[in-house]
């Protein structure tokens, strides 16, 4: 009984770790897939710019990637490399602060 006093209370604290809400972002999206081998070093110039959907299509287009994906603040990623999607990583000013490939 003492077991199941102990166990109830953590089990329910448990069901509700690690839900959180998705941070507000632009749009992810695929676009116009061109060469789909994605060039990080292309698109630098955009880092230190703010974020909207505009860019994101302007960045996914010039590197070549035929996937955008949106790091938000304080986000975690998996760590599954893509040869052809675009990570752009902004920050709380929704600031663009890296973009990279993978």
């Amino acid at each position: 009984m003492r077991i199941l006093l102990v166990i109830l209370p953590a089990l329910t604290l448990a069901a509700c770790a690690g839900y959180s809400e998705r941070a507000e972002a632009p749009s992810d999206r695929a676009s116009g897939r061109s060469s789909g081998l994605c060039e990080a070093e292309a698109v630098q110039e955009f880092v230190g710019r703010s974020v909207d959907d505009e860019i994101g299509e302007t960045i996914t287009r010039e590197s070549g990637a035929a996937i955008l994906r949106w790091g938000p603040p304080n986000s975690a990623w998996t760590m599954d490399y893509r040869t052809d999607r675009v990570n752009v990583r902004y920050d709380e000013t929704m600031i663009i602060t890296e973009i990279t490939c993978g």
